[in-house]
């Protein structure tokens, strides 16, 4: 039960709750969210954009030490790709055929949306896919099912990571001296989000028309 309620914290990004039960324990939470969005295909509906955004808005507070989240969550979004890399070269194909209760537990169908966006942008999609939630943790995914180059890969991966928690983090950080956003954090929240799906809505449209 206790993981059910840490769990539903997560999404909610309640860092109010965290912090009276686990203290300094938050960071640990923090890189292991983290870590798991990036590194476990399984796992791609964790908050990842909005969770660094409000991470930096408790930092401008004075909760949390920035420097202490820029270099932990960076660690953990590179290990989490890599992991997730290894996953796909070494297992590949096969983790679609896992279930769990009668029902597949990795979605096949953000796979090919996945490759449809390398297909689309390159290498580049490496450090693109770090921006939108879905595409970010199947593609090192992909990356390693296609056997692309470990050393190219690890390259973009960590241009990528570097981007993408230390522009959403200090965004968070610097916009947090704004007394609406510190007051309406759900709202600003929400709105991160739809930005960050904004892109798959669009192809997801674009698909039907």
């Amino acid at each position: 039960m206790e993981l059910i309620e840490i769990f539903k914290h997560i999404l909610n990004l309640d860092f109010q709750w965290f912090f009276q039960n686990y203290g300094t324990a938050i960071y640990v939470i923090l890189f292991l969210v983290i870590f798991i969005e990036t590194g476990l295909v399984a796992m791609p509906f964790l908050p990842g954009d909005s969770l660094l955004f409000t991470a930096g808005l408790f930092a401008a507070s004075g909760e949390l030490n920035l420097s202490a989240l820029l270099i932990l969550l960076f660690i953990a979004a590179v290990l989490g790709d890599n992991c997730n890399y290894w996953i796909g070269r070494k297992v590949g194909l096969r983790v679609f055929t896992v279930k769990f209760n009668g029902r597949q537990l990795v979605n096949e169908k953000y796979l090919v949306q996945t490759e449809a966006f390398f297909e689309k942008n390159g290498v580049k999609a490496i450090i693109m896919a770090r921006f939108v939630p879905f595409i970010r943790t199947f593609a090192p995914f992909a990356a390693g099912i296609g056997k692309m180059d470990y050393r190219k890969f690890l390259l973009f991966d960590l241009l990528g990571g570097f981007l993408w928690i230390f522009s959403l983090t200090i965004a968070g950080y610097l916009l947090g001296e704004v007394e609406w956003i510190r007051e309406h954090i759900d709202i600003v929240c929400l709105g991160i989000i739809f930005i960050s799906i904004l892109p798959v809505l669009i192809n997801f449209i674009k698909s039907k028309i």
